[in-house]
């Protein structure tokens, strides 16, 4: 397979990922259309990585969205992580870096993995 794949050839691949979907619900593939599926399939997944990177999320952003799933104002994240809500403003806004106790509590209390509160 060619490394450059064109957006042709991509639509055209989602296209036919389509109608191997449908078959698939129908009846099942067989044999080839299996390996079609995984050809198509490796197709998107190349195009997808060149045009539409998805990178590790930063820290802020994981506590952001914890705050969000767990319906946490400021005021409450900064309870739950024994600290001040100015505190938590800093470190939202990065005007000042994370302690090791607040990322342990990161780690402990909102389920956020230890590599994404290490990475710089």
């Amino acid at each position: 397979m060619k490394a450059l794949i064109t957006h042709k050839e991509y639509a055209v691949a989602n296209i036919r990922l389509e109608e191997l979907i449908s078959i698939m619900d129908e009846k099942g593939l067989d044999a080839s259309e299996e390996k079609e599926f995984e050809a198509v399939g490796s197709i998107i997944e190349k195009y997808e990585e060149i045009h539409f990177p998805i990178g590790i999320p930063s820290l802020i952003e994981l506590i952001e969205l914890r705050m969000f799933e767990m319906n946490l104002k400021r005021k409450d994240l900064a309870k739950l992580l024994n600290t001040s809500g100015s505190r938590i403003s800093d470190y939202l806004t990065g005007k000042r870096e994370i302690t090791l106790s607040v990322a342990k509590s990161l780690h402990q209390k909102l389920n956020i993995d230890s590599d994404i509160i290490l990475q710089k």
